[in-house]
């Protein structure tokens, strides 16, 4: 691990990025360019101390989940985020394969899209990242464990999950999960992911296994989802889906159409905010605690 290359590299790449750019508001005059270290560690999910203990050198090995974070929060290219693995003396994720490093270009997209519910996630249903909307509808899951940012895990395996939807949309819920999985094992034969997940549900989810056996494929596209949220009701909302098939990621991105009541509530849940400790997680977990923050 090269630690004195490792903290010149976050400091440049902190000073490159405007608040702008990252979907923060820039606030009073800064003394210097660029992100503030507690600013890179908040969109990196990590403690501020620990963060500026690497830009200062001294700081322990990066886990790779922690160098993936980072190089989201920075907004690294592929050969960026590569050279900070190479620089902690990690190998970098494989080129061609589902990857939990979002390209800058749609991680600005989502910052962009400030008054409705956006996602990032893989086709296998790993959630990568959120905007502020959709963790005000559904809950922060990147404060969640790694193993419980999976929706689809969270759903079968969790009954709370559901407890984001009505009780009579649940069932074609789960059948549109089931076949867009199918399609995605089948789409990548020699990719353990898929295969992997769908062996583990099968194994502990009588109601996914009988719904796999049926042998329905759907590819996720586009669709109309109802939520329940505790603050601001019932939301009916238009889901479209687009999937970049390099790397297998999908923003998911919810709409309400203007003078309906969804449309109404839709900007009340953006007043409300990530203020309200009972937003539900669509993960099924409790929301994280912020009153210390």
């Amino acid at each position: 691990m090269n630690r004195a290359e490792l903290a010149d590299f976050l400091r440049r790449g902190r000073a490159r990025l405007d608040p702008s750019d990252v979907g923060l508001t820039s606030g009073a005059r800064r003394r210097t360019p660029g992100l503030r270290r507690e600013e890179v560690a908040q969109l990196a999910g990590m403690s501020v101390d620990y963060y500026t203990r690497l830009e200062q050198s001294r700081g322990p090995r990066p886990s790779r989940q922690m160098l993936t974070a980072l190089a989201r929060a920075l907004r690294l290219t592929d050969d960026e985020r590569d050279h900070l693995f190479h620089l902690t003396g990690e190998e970098p994720p494989r080129r061609g394969t589902v990857s939990d490093h979002v390209r800058p270009g749609l991680l600005l997209v989502l910052d962009r899209l400030h008054d409705t519910p956006a996602m990032v996630g893989t086709d296998c249903g790993e959630v990568l990242a959120q905007n502020a909307m959709s963790k005000a509808l559904s809950g922060d899951v990147s404060a969640r464990p790694p193993r419980d940012r999976n929706m689809l895990r969270r759903f079968f395996l969790d009954p709370a999950a559901r407890e984001l939807f009505p009780p009579e949309d649940v069932a074609e819920h789960a059948r549109v999960h089931v076949a867009n999985l199918r399609a995605v094992a089948a789409a990548r034969p020699d990719d353990p992911e898929p295969a992997a997940l769908v062996a583990e549900l099968r194994a502990s989810s009588e109601e996914f296994a009988l719904l796999w056996d049926d042998h329905e494929v759907a590819v996720r596209r586009q669709s109309t989802k109802r939520f329940r949220h505790p603050v601001v009701g019932l939301l009916e909302l238009d889901c479209e889906v687009l999937l970049n098939e390099d790397d297998h990621h999908m923003l998911v991105i919810h709409t309400a159409r203007p003078g309906t009541e969804a449309y109404e509530r839709l900007q009340l849940l953006r007043v409300v905010g990530l203020q309200s400790l009972k937003v539900p997680s669509p993960l099924g977990a409790p929301p994280p605690d912020r009153r210390s923050a």
